[in-house]
């Protein structure tokens, strides 16, 4: 008779797939142990507190959802608050309100109305319609023209990117929404906020009372640890888990340069993008607006996108031709393992933050539904 492990889960990573995955085991009796390779729980959402403000320590992390279900959820860990997303665009000192709308249009042309913006737009793009659109750039063009494209999408698009918008696919941008109207609101939701006092509040609900430890590098320990548990969920990069047999995935990356200002409001916003070439960061964020904070000082963090590299972090998949078929390579690997592979990282997938939940919760779901 051989001895049972200690863990029910293993759970690799403390954001939220695995914060979740824990929180839904335990409710099923599951005994599970996270661990994390920082030295803190809730992988990118963890918000470090500075000056009394909630920093986002790895990037904004703004949750949007239309899933009331999902809404209530996070809800029932942390009340959220009533933020809505409205960023700003400097191109070269100019402020323009984003998503492209009637405030927009009007900085833009001195445009009043729905009719006069759509005529622009028209005029700008007739000359630039293909039927195949053979890169981002004549994409873009062929959707909004010359004005927005130029100032708005072009240097930021590239700075992220790292690449020529006529050397990206053209499928990263397949809509550009216009709006014909005067809303600033970034996001089309039912829902959004930010939780009130931080994303460590509802990392820390998910959490209560399931054993972690942090400052664990799994690859280091990994046959210490797999005699802990019966059953495995990983939440980090597929590629590292099977040693880059096949080669690795592309990721994008981002430095992030936190500053405290001894002043009480900087930019008068949360998120201001710097769509210029010149400028070599994407956009500064200002925490305490997150949360309509009226603390003393204040906290920004400009943003430097980069390649990711084994010396930072991967955050956004590149998901081209190229790097999907690569990933199936993987995938068909983790298909025949019996492990749980969650998690933008492991799936090598965009989520959002209420998709990562959805994800998580269906799995749980499926896995414990005759228990």
């Amino acid at each position: 008779m051989t001895n049972k492990k200690p863990y029910d889960y293993l759970i690799v990573g403390s954001g939220l797939y695995g914060a979740v995955f824990a929180h839904e085991a335990k409710k099923k009796n599951k005994k599970c142990l996270v661990v994390d390779k920082r030295n803190h729980l809730g992988g990118n959402v963890y918000c470090e507190n500075i000056e009394g403000i909630n920093v986002h320590k790895y990037g904004a992390h703004i949750f949007h959802t239309n899933d009331k279900f999902i809404w209530d959820y996070v809800n029932s860990f942390v009340p959220f608050n009533r933020y809505t997303n409205s960023p700003l665009a400097n191109y070269k000192g100019e402020l323009y309100n984003l998503p492209f709308n009637m405030n927009t249009f009007y900085q833009l042309w001195g445009v009043r109305t729905p009719q006069e913006a759509k005529a622009i737009i028209d005029e700008q793009t007739k000359k630039h319609r293909v039927k195949k659109p053979g890169n981002l750039e004549e994409q873009a063009l062929s959707l909004v023209g010359e004005d927005i494209y130029h100032k708005l999408i072009k240097g930021y698009t590239e700075k992220q990117w790292g690449r020529k918008a006529t050397k990206l696919p053209a499928f990263i941008i397949k809509r550009l929404p216009l709006r014909f109207s005067f809303d600033n609101n970034y996001f089309n939701d039912s829902y959004q906020g930010i939780p009130i006092g931080g994303y460590n509040k509802l990392i820390d609900g998910l959490l209560n009372n399931i054993e972690y430890r942090v400052g664990v590098d799994y690859f280091k320990e990994k046959d210490n640890l797999h005699r802990l548990a019966d059953n495995i969920v990983y939440t980090g990069k597929i590629d590292e888990f099977y040693d880059y047999c096949h080669g690795e995935l592309e990721y994008r990356s981002l430095r992030f340069d936190h500053q405290i200002l001894n002043q009480s409001n900087y930019q008068g916003n949360a998120v201001v993008n710097y769509t210029d070439s010149d400028t070599s960061f994407t956009r500064i964020l200002e925490h305490k607006h997150f949360e309509f904070g009226m603390q003393k000082n204040t906290v920004i963090t400009k943003e430097y996108p980069l390649e990711a590299s084994n010396k930072n972090e991967p955050y956004y998949p590149i998901n081209d031709t190229k790097n999907s078929n690569l990933y199936n390579e993987y995938k068909k690997m983790a298909l025949q393992d019996n492990i749980i592979f969650g998690g933008r990282l492991a799936e090598y997938k965009y989520y959002d933050m209420h998709q990562v939940i959805g994800a998580a919760l269906a799995k749980t779901k499926k896995l414990f539904q005759n228990q």
